[in-house]
């Protein structure tokens, strides 16, 4: 735990020994908005630099695309929280030698997009507006929370031919833990916390824990399944990865690597050569 993390941690249980309601709202402002935008990489700046980017607007806020090739064929790349649609350059080669078009986009608040904050909402439309762009994906690529957004976004209207999903996010709970976990918050906390989200972010919105989460209603899902997470990932842990392979089956192929951690592993040439392989099969 950091120190940075104890001290925030420590202030909000402090706070809500006076006030849970306030203590909950400084909370609620921490989980939903992300605290850095994650920086253009120098390896990713000579595909950034190639891609053909566009605008689109999404709960008023301006969200930057990027397409390379023709338009068709398209991939989807959907990336996760702190992170940004640039994170796909190391698969956009190999992807373009298979005759695809890979698409990404930066959703609010991260990279080059405007806003602060973001919801797994905002990445299904913004998802949805991309399949209405260019029709049927090919296949959706995701990370980390983006593996949650793109289950859901199947769910409703969007269609791909197969999904990759890297150190994924299965269950929406898990992020509520995750983040409750790391400040070591206080039950009362967290539970205003809960709350905060149930009627702040998906007021009207029912069992928010089950139907955002990958594991939910898996008979929806008929499409192969590539799923990659290493083993010694501390931000998502691989038992993520494992619920979601447990609920979809025979449709599921699991690959556990070792020393690659959360987010090296995206740029791992293993790996790329792995999502390659997949979605050549």
């Amino acid at each position: 735990m950091s120190i940075a993390a104890a001290l925030v941690g420590g202030t909000l249980n402090t706070t809500s020994l006076a006030s849970r309601r306030l203590a909950g709202r400084g909370a609620f402002a921490l989980f939903s908005t992300p605290l850095r935008r994650g920086r253009l990489r120098p390896a990713e700046l000579d595909q950034i630099a190639g891609a053909r980017t566009a605008t689109m607007t999404v709960e008023g806020k301006s969200v930057r695309t990027y397409r390379w090739g023709s338009g068709e064929r398209p991939i989807l790349f959907v990336h996760g929280w702190w992170s940004r649609g640039s994170r796909v350059a190391p698969l956009v080669p190999g992807l373009l030698a298979r005759g695809y078009s890979p698409i990404s986009f930066d959703a609010p608040g991260h990279g080059e997009s405007g806003g602060r904050s973001t919801t797994i909402m905002e990445y299904r439309e913004i998802i949805r507006r991309l399949h209405a762009e260019y029709g049927d994906f090919e296949a959706i690529v995701a990370h980390s929370f983006g593996v949650a957004a793109s289950f859901y976004a199947l769910r409703d209207e969007v269609r791909a031919g197969r999904l990759v999903g890297v150190s994924g996010v299965g269950e929406f709970g898990y992020l509520l833990e995750k983040f409750s976990g790391h400040l070591k918050l206080r039950d009362r906390v967290s539970g205003e916390l809960r709350r905060l989200i149930e009627d702040g972010l998906f007021p009207g919105r029912p069992d928010i824990w089950r139907n955002f989460s990958a594991t939910h209603r898996p008979e929806e899902f008929d499409l192969p399944i590539l799923l990659i997470h290493d083993d010694g990932d501390s931000m998502v842990l691989p038992e993520q990865s494992r619920r979601i392979a447990a609920a979809h089956g025979d449709r599921v192929r699991l690959i556990v690597t070792n020393g690659l951690g959360h987010n090296k592993i995206l740029a791992d040439p293993g790996v790329v050569d792995t999502v390659l392989h997949f979605l050549d099969s």
